[in-house]
């Protein structure tokens, strides 16, 4: 089954101070793309997302990184000047909706006033 989205490089070893550009295409004709990075032993972070084409935003993971989107379908990620801090397993993804803001649940033992 084809997911629809893919992203290259798959691996990707550089020297500190490098520019380097990871590349998300999707076929789903999605208008809302994100990139997430995930650093052992945390969840996945948003760095940027865009709404469309040459539409994008940055959220407080994003020092560091820059987003073009010239097209639908491809969403680039450059890291400006790649640094030790940056090392982490990349993601992104496509939606054809998304709402901008969460829910934060917090569950207590015991009885709520």
């Amino acid at each position: 089954m084809d997911a629809g989205i893919t992203q290259s490089p798959r691996h990707k070893i550089t020297e500190t101070g490098t520019p380097v550009t990871l590349r998300c295409h999707q076929t789903e004709n999605h208008r809302y793309m994100y990139w997430y990075r995930q650093d052992l032993g945390n969840g996945l972070r948003l760095i940027h997302y865009s709404y469309g084409v040459e539409d994008t935003d940055k959220v407080e993971v994003s020092d560091g990184y820059s987003v073009s989107r010239s097209k639908t379908e491809d969403f680039l990620l450059t890291l400006e000047s790649a640094t030790h801090s940056q090392t982490s397993v990349y993601f992104c993804a496509s939606s054809e909706s998304t709402v901008l803001h969460g829910c934060l649940l917090s569950a207590r033992k015991g009885q709520l006033d």
